[in-house]
């Protein structure tokens, strides 16, 4: 499994567009063949970041959500309200710890 994470510094007059662009394509991301799990986050300190938090099956099934449509539209809707460019990265699950 892979997990994507995407940090976000918004201009902060702008928020409220990102958080309407989220709403509208939150649940077309999460069904997106290949995802498993899709998180929003804000920083607590600093309230114009936020953090895409996203598990994919596969490297491949992360391209193919790149690739697509919905990923072109709504990333073009975003990024203009950036105040900085947005850093993402990706990991593997090594093991998780349960309570």
């Amino acid at each position: 499994m892979l997990v994507r994470v995407v940090r976000m510094t918004f201009q902060e007059s702008k928020t409220a567009d990102f958080l309407a662009i989220f709403e509208a394509s939150k649940q077309k991301i999460r069904t997106f063949t290949g995802c498993r799990h899709l998180e929003l986050l804000r920083d607590l300190d600093q309230p114009a970041v936020y953090v895409t938090y996203s598990h994919w099956e596969s490297a491949e099934a992360l391209e193919q959500y790149r690739q697509s449509d919905l990923f072109k539209t709504t990333w073009a809707s975003t990024k203009p309200l950036f105040a900085e460019r947005a850093t993402a990265f990706s990991v593997e699950k090594i093991d998780e710890v349960k309570g």
